[in-house]
């Protein structure tokens, strides 16, 4: 309200709020730890007037408000006069450089001597020239006047005030907003967060600075760009006066702290602009104590809103392009995993109730208020600038999960011309319903949603930064002009409904194609060039790499058959999700309790789940299972569904085989199957097996399983059928002939080994069981002689052991 002194040692002020949001009064010589105070009992009501009075008398100072005491300091030493000659006597400004006074004055008068308690009460209720103190005989200001800048002193003393700042005028040229420059000033003095009285005003000035960038680039219109240069001019003027404390504390503050991606659009004004001063001014927004812990790999999420912080590391991206400040890039990467990794629903997306739990925390937060879509808008813009500085295929894979599932479910599968119908929140608890109708005033996610759907083509293909390679990170049909080898890429495919995609390329040039093998592709990712099958391994989770001189005309056809698996909550393994390739199955049920699937019994030696679901003719993606339509989440309907159920695994059963032995599981609710299946997928039965038998050995250890019944659960993955006799026969004759190429096995072996196989295929083919079974007994007893390898021995003597019980059970 008033501080008369000469610097930060020197002084005496009177503010409405102190660090804890009270009234304060201090009087020093000597810096702030010389200060003496009077400190009020509760914050000043706001939006009303109120009367605030201090009092000095000998020894004792009091602070007023509306009449009444609030403070006292008995041991008052220093009056207004020790101070001396004062240089800085201001109304609404500080010594140390504080916010500006966000308030008004009806008048301010100073008393060479202290008013009684009765004299106060009576300045509450009206001006001072209507009570018996009269005006102040020191100064007496009425803050009466409605024009120039002289405020009048009526004391007699001539001290007339000097009026340096009108309301409603910015503080400098540039300020562009749809409200006074007062919520940015009550916001720099805030220190808890109140989005009825401040709601994020860097946030707006966000939206308005890139709609004036959008508009240049667009237009080419000048004013445009001169409007965006001086709104930057105008925050960093306002923002390099802050402290950096008071700039820290306001970007931590919920909501009235929130700027959205203003560090990205400040920085889009700094190419165009050049001036040093907008690089500072983004250097303004870092919020430290979140980017030092992250960069440190420090996990301080927990209770914070997700999508007033996800832009922050965008623009900690685009920060360290500028700087090449290694603390921006690596805070970034660990905040991205701290969300990828522990904090992301089955559909990719993140929040609830627009705010992050622990991590780890799946099963337990799964409510009507879970994924906040601009929060997967977000993550997706912070996935591809990771991405263009580290070419981790995992950013990539989280890309595709969020795209292809929230940003696409997130819009209702209707037309409207007047409705965005793209939801907030995205409830995933058991029968939740999708919400696709407008807020009260809309929300950021409905200006997102319509948003997203004009950045399917964003983050399809990169170019090496040489030009020496593309990246094809999504397969959605698209045309890519190269322009740069002067060539095109076509891409023709309806995935994800089907699971193959064709590039055609129009153009020659020498480059290396660079195709994502998503993460999930575990049955297979084949690739052929004009007809040719590619060499090389494929492998889940990178990129396989073609160089080649490429001809106008070469065609890359691309085979990735989807496999369903499920996904298991972190903080409960019993609550899980099906993935069906790329693809969040939901299982369209209006009741509101976990739905129980069992899914291992039927799955596949590559723990392929599909078998244990039934595909509805006609409508691609969709299946029953046990009774209940599964549907694709991206179909954006208000169809009640789970996107999680509550796996229900009674016995243990292999290849449609029950042991007859319940499925045990331990107190973190992990059972014997989950052990087993965990090391899918298997190359063969033998390995199956091996894995079996591990596994038992395991439980047996912990005190869970019978000797008897894992004999028991070992017969009955023997008896599985995971394919035909034959294809056991296939199996077995396969890791001979791999052995034989690296050595691990003679040729005498190989040939003898090799004729008993094929006689017990005849014999099968003849349909006599009877004779394939003596032919595999000899088999048996020949590799118990002749192989040295024991690990080849185990895996050849185990297979055909199973074959053998297989056929005689």
């Amino acid at each position: 309200m008033f501080d008369f002194g000469n610097d930060t040692r020197t002084y005496a002020f009177l503010t409405p709020r102190d660090g804890s949001g009270l009234p304060r009064f201090a009087i020093t010589r000597n810096f702030a730890g010389g200060e003496q105070t009077i400190v009020g009992s509760s914050p000043l009501p706001v939006n009303e007037w109120s009367h605030v009075a201090v009092t000095l008398d000998g020894g004792t100072g009091t602070l007023y408000v509306n009449g009444q005491r609030v403070g006292q300091n008995s041991a008052m030493t220093l009056t207004p006069a020790m101070l001396g000659s004062l240089g800085n006597v201001w109304l609404g400004r500080s010594q140390y450089n504080d916010p500006t006074y966000a308030g008004g004055y009806q008048d301010v008068n100073i008393w060479s001597a202290a008013l009684t308690a009765g004299q106060i009460g009576e300045l509450a209720g009206t001006r001072a020239s209507a009570t018996s103190a009269g005006g102040g005989d020191v100064i007496s200001i009425a803050c009466s006047e409605t024009s120039g800048s002289t405020l009048a002193d009526a004391s007699g003393k001539g001290r007339h005030a000097t009026l340096r700042r009108t309301w409603g005028l910015p503080s400098h040229p540039g300020f562009l907003a749809a409200y006074p420059e007062t919520q940015f000033i009550e916001l720099e003095s805030r220190t808890t967060p109140d989005y009825y009285r401040v709601w994020a005003p860097y946030y707006t000035a966000h939206k308005i600075l890139k709609g004036l960038l959008d508009a240049y680039t667009a237009t080419k219109e000048p004013k445009a760009l001169d409007l965006a240069v001086g709104l930057c001019d105008w925050m960093h003027s306002r923002l390099s006066r802050l402290t950096p404390a008071v700039r820290q504390r306001m970007w931590g503050i919920f909501s009235s702290g929130e700027f959205g991606g203003i560090v990205e659009a400040i920085l889009e004004t700094h190419g165009h602009s050049r001036k040093p001063e907008h690089l500072e001014l983004a250097k303004y927004f870092d919020l430290d104590s979140l980017i030092d812990a992250c960069a440190a790999n420090k996990d301080v999420l927990t209770g914070l809103h997700a999508n007033q912080h996800i832009p922050i590391f965008t623009g900690l991206m685009l920060m360290y392009n500028k700087t090449a400040d290694e603390r921006y890039l690596r805070s970034a990467r660990n905040f991205w995993g701290m969300i990828a990794g522990t904090r992301t629903y089955s559909i990719g997306g993140t929040s609830q109730t627009e705010f992050w739990k622990a991590p780890n925390q799946i099963a337990s937060t799964l409510h009507d208020t879970d994924a906040e879509t601009c929060c997967a808008y977000n993550m997706l813009k912070l996935s591809r600038e990771l991405f263009f500085k580290e070419q981790n295929p995992a950013y990539m894979d989280y890309y595709e999960r969020a795209l292809l599932n929230q940003v696409l479910g997130s819009k209702q599968d209707q037309d409207s011309a007047e409705l965005p119908l793209a939801t907030y929140f995205i409830g995933l608890q058991p029968g939740a319903v999708r919400d696709f109708t407008p807020k009260n005033g809309t929300t950021c996610c409905e200006g997102t949603g319509m948003e997203s759907a004009t950045k399917y083509q964003d983050s399809v293909y990169f170019t090496a930064e040489d030009n020496s390679a593309l990246y094809v990170n999504l397969y959605i049909p698209s045309e890519l002009n190269w322009a740069d080898k002067n060539l095109t890429v076509t891409q023709e495919t309806t995935y994800p409904l089907e699971q193959r995609s064709k590039l055609t390329v129009a153009g020659d040039g020498q480059f290396e194609l660079r195709l994502r093998v998503p993460a999930w592709a575990t049955a297979g990712f084949t690739v052929r060039v004009n007809g040719t099958p590619v060499d090389g391994q494929a492998v889940p989770g990178t990129y396989l790499n073609i160089p080649r001189a490429w001809k106008s005309g070469d065609s890359v056809e691309i085979d990735m058959p989807f496999t369903l698996r499920a996904e298991r909550a972190l903080d409960d393994p019993r609550v899980q999700t099906l993935m069906y390739g790329p693809v969040h199955l939901v299982a369209r049920d209006s009741r509101t309790t976990f739905l129980p699937f069992s899914l291992y019994a039927t799955a596949k030696l590559n723990g392929d789940l599909a078998p244990a679901v039934q595909p509805v003719a006609g409508k691609p993606l969709h299946f029953t299972l046990s009774g209940v339509e599964l549907a694709p989440f991206l179909e954006g309907t208000a169809d009640a569904f789970h996107s999680y159920f509550r796996r229900n695994e009674p016995k243990v059963v292999f290849g449609g085989v029950d042991s007859g032995v319940t499925n045990p599981a331990r107190a973190n609710k992990t059972t014997l199957l989950d052990d087993v299946w965990d090391a899918a997928s298997f190359v063969n039965k033998p390995e199956l097996l091996k894995r079996v038998a591990q596994v038992n050995s395991t439980w047996i250890i912990e005190g869970a399983l019978s000797q008897a019944d894992a004999d028991r659960i070992y017969r009955c993955a023997q008896r599985a059928a995971f394919t035909t006799p034959a294809g056991e026969i296939d199996d077995l004759q396969a890791v001979a002939d791999a052995a034989r190429t690296a050595g691990t096995m003679t040729a005498e072996a190989h040939a003898m080994l090799g004729a008993r196989l094929e006689a017990a295929r005849k014999a099968l083919a003849e349909k006599s069981t009877a004779k394939a079974v003596r032919y595999l007994k000899q088999y048996l007893d020949f590799a118990g002689r002749s192989l040295d390898n024991q690990a080849l021995q185990d895996i050849l003597v185990s297979g055909a052991q199973a074959l053998i019980v297989r056929l005689t059970s």
